[in-house]
């Protein structure tokens, strides 16, 4: 070989590492290093191994395939053909998305909302915040139920009833994030997804804010009152001879409940629910214990209550069956408290949100059972139409001692004033939306205030214009089954599109079409009521 040939071959590997070294520069500066918790570019691996980005981001896009593809043996090995220096890039970019998560579109209004403004949630604040809503006013009411259907169809109905929520429960956990890297944190949301962006407001809108303002409506009766039997309770004889009407009674509740909804957002009342939680298993538990340890009356009996005509006997079955469904609200919730919780792909919200709600739900059956049943063995058919508490008062007020039964009301008020927060947090963030879209920006305090306390007295005066707690409690259960029995089954179908005419695929049309004809039957069975109760207050005249 000649000098000049043996010099050209030299310049050629000279200009050859060159080039390569070039090369691995623009691949290094073609990886951008991107803030935490936003958006990526979209990424692409090429056959050489080659990382590139392009200026296009899908909306849907996710890292699932990026992650796969830079995990291949030959990309990370130590003798593939890809350099030392890359591969570190490439490892550290890998576990970057693994940390990250589900790389979603950021909405900033999210920052400024009580549901989504904190997002530190773990498994016990789930727990507490669905034994919360879970359990409540509405278990002490579930007597009143049996009192028209007996024995065994009241059981059964509330088997069925307790299965089939926790059933829709899971349903709407693992839809939560249905869609790889999209979180729907409001139900309302997760219906657009579904049935579309109108039809899905007009279906779920209604009844989840309904379901929240009649549950506050509800517990201002029940808080109310039981303030009222507390103080009767507390003072005897010693009480002035002029007290506080029960009208008063409720105000004073609402101002209470005014005052605790200044809390900014979801994850900041945890510790309401959680006093919530522990003042409802203990009452519900006093409650059926106080009950069944006492003499039952004499009178009573357990053959079901039955009216003079038969559409009359009809509408007061389908309303006890209401209150059963009413029993299991809560689902309007779940993905309220599931947006609350940090997810990634290494550790996604599901996985502590079930864990929580498991947990809870478990508790949640420990207490209502024993109090459908332990009432219903104590008073039979004279169950007052205000459930438990009206029934310890109503009965047992000079034989149980005075400190046990007023503690047991102070737990119930306790319970009603933690409640009325959580079934109030999405009606706030729902204002909150609102004026955030209109102005873009966050609301002041004032605002904030205003909008909770505008709340609050709204459902003041729609209690006070129809103080007929059993009857509402049918009325809401029949209103508002859908979203607990219904919804969730017919979202299941149309997100996860399950096989056609498969064992899934029955099921879930099945109980979605009962869920929504039971809604109507029970429906027209709260109406009933209430006009019926209306009628009866009206026309009373006391001796």
């Amino acid at each position: 070989m000649s000098a000049s040939e043996t010099d050209r071959q030299t310049e050629r590997e000279k200009e050859r590492r060159e080039m390569e070294e070039k090369g691995m520069e623009a691949e290094l500066v073609s990886i951008p290093a991107t803030p935490k918790g936003l958006s990526t570019p979209e990424t692409s691996v090429t056959p050489r191994g080659t990382v590139r980005t392009s200026a296009r981001v899908k909306a849907s896009w996710t890292p699932t395939g990026l992650t796969s593809a830079m995990a291949t043996p030959r990309l990370l090995s130590p003798s593939g053909s890809m350099g030392t220096p890359m591969k570190k890039v490439v490892v550290s970019l890998r576990g970057y998305l693994e940390e990250v998560g589900h790389l979603t579109r950021l909405n900033p209004q999210d920052a400024w909302l009580p549901i989504t403004e904190s997002r530190n949630g773990n498994a016990h604040y789930a727990a507490f915040h669905n034994l919360n809503a879970g359990i409540g006013f509405q278990a002490l009411v579930l007597p009143v139920a049996f009192a028209f259907l007996g024995w065994s169809w009241g059981i059964i109905s509330l088997m069925i009833g307790y299965l089939w929520q926790l059933y829709t429960l899971w349903i709407l956990v693992n839809l939560h994030e249905a869609v790889p890297g999209r979180r729907y944190n409001r139900y309302v949301e997760l219906a657009q997804a579904a049935f579309g962006e109108k039809l899905g407001v007009w279906l779920a809108l209604f009844p989840t804010v309904y379901l929240s303002a009649g549950t506050a409506t509800a517990l201002i009766l029940v808080g109310g009152e039981t303030m009222k039997l507390f103080f009767q309770i507390v003072c005897g004889t010693l009480c002035t001879s002029n007290p506080l009407t029960t009208v008063e009674w409720y105000l004073v509740f609402t101002s209470l409940c005014i005052v605790l909804s200044q809390l900014p957002n979801l994850n900041s009342i945890a510790g309401l629910s959680l006093i919530g939680a522990i003042t409802a298993l203990t009452y519900t538990t006093m409650a059926w214990v106080l009950s069944v340890s006492q003499a039952r009356p004499a009178s009573m009996s357990y053959e079901p209550l039955r009216s003079n005509t038969f559409s009359a006997s009809t509408f007061s079955i389908l309303n006890s069956l209401g209150i059963i469904a009413f029993a299991f609200r809560g689902h309007n919730l779940a993905l309220e408290i599931q947006a609350t919780m940090p997810s990634t792909f290494k550790h996604p919200a599901h996985v502590p949100m079930w864990r929580g709600a498991k947990v809870a739900y478990l508790l949640i059956a420990m207490c209502l059972f024993p109090v459908a049943i332990g009432g219903f063995w104590a008073y039979g058919n004279l169950m007052p139409a205000g459930g438990m508490l009206s029934a310890l008062y109503a009965f047992h007020n000079h034989d149980i001692p005075r400190a046990l039964l007023a503690t047991t009301f102070l737990l119930v008020v306790f319970n009603c004033l933690s409640s009325f927060q959580i079934y109030s947090m999405p009606v706030f963030d729902s204002f909150e939306a609102g004026y955030t879209s209109r102005t873009n920006r966050p609301c002041s305090i004032w605002v904030r205030s205003g909008f909770r306390i505008f709340y609050g007295f709204i459902s003041f005066f729609i209690g006070v214009a129809f103080p007929f707690l059993s009857s509402i409690a049918g009325l809401l259960g029949g209103l508002t089954l859908p979203v607990t029995f219904a919804y969730p089954c017919f979202m299941w179908v149309l997100i996860k599109k399950p096989q056609r005419f498969s064992f899934n695929w029955y099921l879930n049309w099945s109980l979605g079409i009962l869920g929504i004809a039971f809604s109507l039957a029970f429906s027209a069975g709260g109406v009933w009521s209430m006009i019926n109760s209306g009628l009866k207050l009206k026309f009373f005249k006391p001796n």
